[in-house]
Formats: C-alpha cells, sequence, structure tokens
C-alpha cells in the first residue's frame, strides 16, 4: 500500500475530528464546564461514531471505485459540492445572542457514543474529506487497502483526540474562542470551501472523460 494513501487516510480522520462542528462545540462547552477528564470520556464515547462514519465513507469509496469509476467521481462531485454548501454558510454565519447556560452532563461517555453515531453530517463529510485527500490514490483503492486505511483512520482520530483534549482544558483557549466565535466558524467555511475545490477539480476531468466515453458508446451502432 502506498504511504500517501495511508498519510491521506490519517489526515483526512484528523481533520474531520479537529473542524469545529457540532461534536466540537459539544465537547468544547462539556469540557469548559467540567474539566479535561470529562471532554475525555466524551471524546472516547465519539470515537465509535467517527470509526463508523469512517468505515462506511470507505465502503463507499473503495465500492465505487471497484464496481465503476465514473461512480466514484458522481460522490466525488456531490460530497464536494455538499461539502461547498456547507462552507459557505459557514462563512457567512452571523453572530446571534446566545443565551445557553452550561448544564452538567453526567455521562459525558454516554454523550459523546450517541452524540457520534447520530450525528446527520457525519457520513456526507467524511465522504467528502477522504474522497479529497484520497482522490489522488483512486486508482489504488481496492478492499484489501480496507484494513489499513482503517488503521490510519483511527490513529488520526487518536491524535486528533489528544489535541483537542490538551487544548481544551487551557483557560485562555476557552475564552478566545467565545470572544471570536463567529470568525472560528467562518475559517471553518474557508476550510471546507478549498476541500470541496480540491474534491470537485480531481473528480471533474475524469468524469468530464467518462461521459464523454459513455456517450460515445450509445451513439455506436
Amino acid at each position: 500500500m502506498e504511504i500517501s494513501m495511508l498519510i491521506g487516510a490519517m489526515v483526512a480522520a484528523a481533520i474531520y475530528t479537529l473542524t469545529p462542528g457540532p461534536a466540537f462545540l459539544a465537547m468544547l462547552g462539556i469540557g469548559a464546564a467540567q474539566g479535561r477528564r470529562a471532554s475525555a470520556n466524551f471524546l472516547i464515547g465519539h470515537f465509535a461514531g467517527d470509526m463508523m462514519w469512517a468505515s462506511l465513507a470507505l465502503v463507499a469509496i473503495i465500492g465505487s471505485r471497484v464496481l465503476d469509476p465514473m461512480v466514484f467521481n458522481i460522490l466525488a462531485m456531490i460530497c464536494g459540492i455538499y461539502l461547498f454548501w456547507l462552507g459557505i454558510r459557514a462563512v457567512m454565519a452571523k453572530r446571534k445572542p446566545d443565551g445557553a447556560v452550561n448544564i452538567v452532563v453526567r455521562r459525558p461517555l454516554r454523550r459523546g457514543f450517541i452524540f457520534g453515531i447520530t450525528n446527520p453530517k457525519g457520513y456526507p463529510v467524511a465522504v467528502a474529506m477522504f474522497t479529497a485527500l484520497l482522490a489522488q490514490d483512486a486508482a489504488s483503492l481496492d478492499w484489501n487497502s480496507m484494513s489499513g486505511l482503517l488503521m490510519a483512520s483511527a490513529i488520526g482520530f487518536l491524535i486528533a483526540d489528544m489535541i483537542l483534549i490538551w487544548l481544551v482544558g487551557l483557560g485562555v483557549l476557552r475564552r478566545l474562542y467565545r470572544r471570536h466565535e463567529i470568525w472560528i466558524v467562518r475559517a471553518t467555511g474557508v476550510l471546507f470551501i478549498g476541500f470541496a475545490v480540491q474534491a470537485i477539480a480531481n473528480a471533474l476531468p475524469s468524469l468530464s472523460h467518462s461521459l464523454a466515453h459513455s456517450f460515445g458508446a450509445l451513439r455506436k451502432p
């Protein structure tokens, strides 16, 4: 297996975890109110959801590549467009009055597990991230590479989780985040747009070629 494939899976998993989103905000809120241990328990529970979505994303990507390259490229385009839409929404986010109150989460491990496996954005965002970073190795993807990619993804998730556990205990970070939340969200949107453009740029030439080949075959008597 190419080392670039493993690195791509590991980086995709890490960015998927580190990019601010619903789970990140929930973890930050728990950590701010209850400390590093509670946030660590939340992330341990959330790890199950991370691996589930990564597995489904890799099954979709590898399966599409094995069955038909055009399906892989269509999937990349759809996910890239979706990620671009999420990015635009984040970039255009506006500040609103926040009357939320920190509530003690008695079982952060269970909360993280439920949060992880029920995240409606988990699958499409995971597919988009992994597609963007594995597209250059698409020709080499097969079912034999699944276990290695999952192991690399798990390492990426764990590294990102350790970074988050360390960061959430820093008082200065919590204060900065509360003060500049809107700009962090917008910066996340820019990052999403960048990955979306990369995914679309990698898929578009191959998709155009596949469509041209298909239409050419249909025209032949």
